[in-house]
């Protein structure tokens, strides 16, 4: 057991090292240059996300749709993994980790356009789209289409579900004392509520929770900036120039230079905003959009407020925490949650409490978003009648979770995720003059209408 623990670690390591790394923001800054810095439309495409396009064909609203990819995009990373990369990397991290989301929002924007582009709809009128579908119609590789689909269903398990639930077990556990056990059946439960009622169950609670979820702990940011008010343009100078240069700052920070704070930074902003992952634009194949550049804007906004605004914050709350507290050694700090915890705690009496809250409504709204990824990936390997089958799985794993030991699971998950990258990226790429083509079609005229029909397939 401790052999193949080793090849699978090895297996992690070799994947998510540099090659995925340079693989991934290589593909960030080269659709940010096709699409003529499509950054710029961010102020539209967070108008156009409140903005409900009801008599276009789709399964939710443009909110709902994004709502879902943000539930399962904001979740722990956004706590746990930004402090990670400040352990491992120095601060300079942060800064990488903020471009990496900057960049990665072109990213977003053209895996969402080919998801909308080329998705078709069932005879009983859901809509199906996602990698897989660009990679079939687009490019007529659907032997790489099965291949993402099959990552991203085993992939629900391990990144959406098991490592999500155990996450709330142990919070609850050491906080309020709760038995991992009922943990678990208490979110299985939950769970089967929802994902039962297909996407537009799952939309219509993340619609309410992810707007909750996020601001419960952006207001608890706001309130430690202004606790470390005196260390907070420190911290933003200390951000940046330990991003480029190695050298401690104060309160035991200290940076491994630039390719150090690089790796940290860019690795954690990947994971966490899920661009380039394929992942989002299947719930962005859902939404009522007259044309595919719309909704394609409204998905982008999803790695602007999960890296560029939540990893950011979080970031300048650990540096300055840090900054303002020189007894932390962060140099014998391995885990991230530390980091967090230490700074949260300076909230009196209601620190721990939004930092628990946080944990639980991020990880609790991740499964419901993977949930619904790993639908529409196995229902394209395996087709409708593997729907049932996979819900109840999905269900018996978040009751397990909590009592078994998840670091191989995150391994493996780690793996997956990687694997369902590489076919999104090469749809991405591949159909890059489509995205261009289509982004100079709609881009300034927002309220055409496609002129191509959906596609009806026999499912």
């Amino acid at each position: 057991m401790d052999a193949i623990v080793n090849v699978i670690n090895w297996i992690d390591g070799a994947i998510w090292g540099w090659p995925m790394i340079i693989l991934l923001l290589g593909t960030h800054i080269f659709m940010t240059i096709r699409t003529g810095f499509i950054q710029r439309k961010i102020g539209t495409a967070i108008r156009l996300s409140v903005t409900k396009d009801l008599d276009a064909e789709g399964e939710v609203s443009q909110f709902g749709a994004l709502a879902t990819a943000l539930a399962s995009t904001i979740g722990t990373g956004n706590i746990i993994g930004v402090g990670t990369a400040i352990a491992l990397g120095g601060p300079g991290a942060v800064l990488w980790c903020w471009l990496t989301g900057v960049f990665g929002i072109a990213t977003k924007y053209a895996e969402s356009l080919i998801a909308v582009k080329y998705r078709v709809k069932t005879k009983d009128g859901r809509m199906q789209g996602g990698a897989m579908y660009a990679l079939e119609r687009g490019l007529n590789m659907k032997w790489l289409g099965m291949i993402f689909a099959f990552f991203g269903a085993f992939a629900s398990f391990g990144i959406g579900c098991a490592t999500q639930v155990n996450a709330i077990a142990t919070v609850c556990r050491e906080n309020i004392g709760l038995p991992a056990w009922i943990v678990g059946i208490a979110v299985a439960i939950l769970t089967a509520f929802v994902i039962f009622g297909g996407i537009k169950a799952i939309s219509k609670v993340c619609e309410k929770l992810v707007p909750f979820m996020a601001l419960f702990y952006v207001l608890g940011c706001i309130f430690i900036l202004g606790i470390n008010s005196d260390y907070l343009v420190p911290a933003i100078q200390t951000i940046f120039e330990m991003a480029f240069r190695p050298g401690a700052a104060a309160g035991g920070l200290v940076g491994g230079g630039i390719m150090i704070a690089l790796h940290y930074g860019v690795a954690r902003g990947l994971f966490s905003n899920e661009s380039g992952m394929g992942s989002a634009p299947i719930a962005a194949a859902a939404a009522q959009t007259r044309n595919p550049v719309r909704q394609a804007l409204v998905s982008a906004t999803g790695t602007f407020w999960d890296t560029v605004v939540v990893c950011a914050m979080t970031g300048l709350v650990l540096v300055s925490s840090i900054m303002k507290n020189p007894n932390i050694d962060v140099s014998a700090v391995d885990n991230g949650g530390v980091l967090t915890t230490l700074a949260f705690d300076q909230i009196p009496y209601l620190g721990p409490i939004i930092l628990v809250m946080g944990i639980i409504l991020f990880a609790y709204s991740t499964v419901l978003g993977w949930a619904y990824y790993g639908e529409r990936c196995i229902e394209y390997c395996m087709g409708k009648k593997a729907l049932v089958p996979y819900r109840v799985i999905y269900i018996a794993v978040a009751a397990i979770a909590p009592v078994v030991a998840l670091d191989l699971v995150w391994t493996i998950a780690d793996i997956l995720n990687a694997l369902m990258a590489i076919p999104n990226l090469v749809a991405v790429l591949l159909l890059s003059p489509v995205i261009v083509s289509e982004t100079k079609k709609y881009l300034h005229n927002l309220d055409a209408r496609s002129e191509e029909e959906i596609p009806t397939i026999d499912r």
